[in-house]
């Protein structure tokens, strides 16, 4: 990969992994959605999966059904971008949940669950017990005040590893 040596944000089809679509790929999407191609004609022509080209193309159609390669690049390009902003950080009203079902003692595995049974239809009011743990734990992540630790069952102010399953075997020979 070049190097840049301007300053700003590197340009959109740069830097992204070779697993995602290229601009080029993306080029041919539009010109077969354009020609009235089928999306597993696209996706065969490609050497791509139908289902690559079905998500490319629900991600990055604008309001009237159309595709535009240089547009989708860019947002794929943004969407791809870490840091991303933690959803608790982002999220007053969800912080505010998980915080008042911390303080009532909820594991974050239930917390979860609950989250999920008072909003089954709003997915932007769902979170993982991962995320909820490195909320705590992690300082660059901590939308959760730390002192809430104290609120979890185990009431660590740090978060211990688990034994990697060879530690466990090995303690056991001697």
């Amino acid at each position: 990969m070049a190097t840049r040596r301007g300053r700003g944000p590197p340009a959109p089809w740069s830097g992204l992994k070779d697993r995602c679509l290229t601009f080029g790929e993306r080029e041919e999407i539009a010109l077969g959605r354009a020609g009235g191609e089928s999306m597993r004609a696209i996706a065969r022509r490609l050497g791509r999966s139908p289902s690559t080209i079905s998500r490319e193309l629900s991600r990055n159609c604008d309001r009237s059904g159309g595709y535009r390669a240089t547009t989708a690049h860019a947002q794929a390009y943004v969407r791809a971008s870490r840091p991303k902003p933690a959803k608790l950080v982002t999220n007053v009203e969800l912080r505010r949940k998980v915080e008042e079902d911390l303080r009532r003692r909820y594991s974050p595995e239930q917390i979860v669950g609950r989250l999920r049974r008072q909003f089954p239809d709003d997915p932007e009011m769902r979170v993982s017990p991962e995320t909820i743990y490195q909320s705590l734990y992690v300082q660059s992540r901590g939308a959760l005040r730390r002192d809430l630790t104290k609120c979890l069952r185990t009431g660590r102010a740090l978060r211990r590893p688990r034994r990697s399953p060879t530690s466990a075997r090995i303690a056991s020979r001697t």
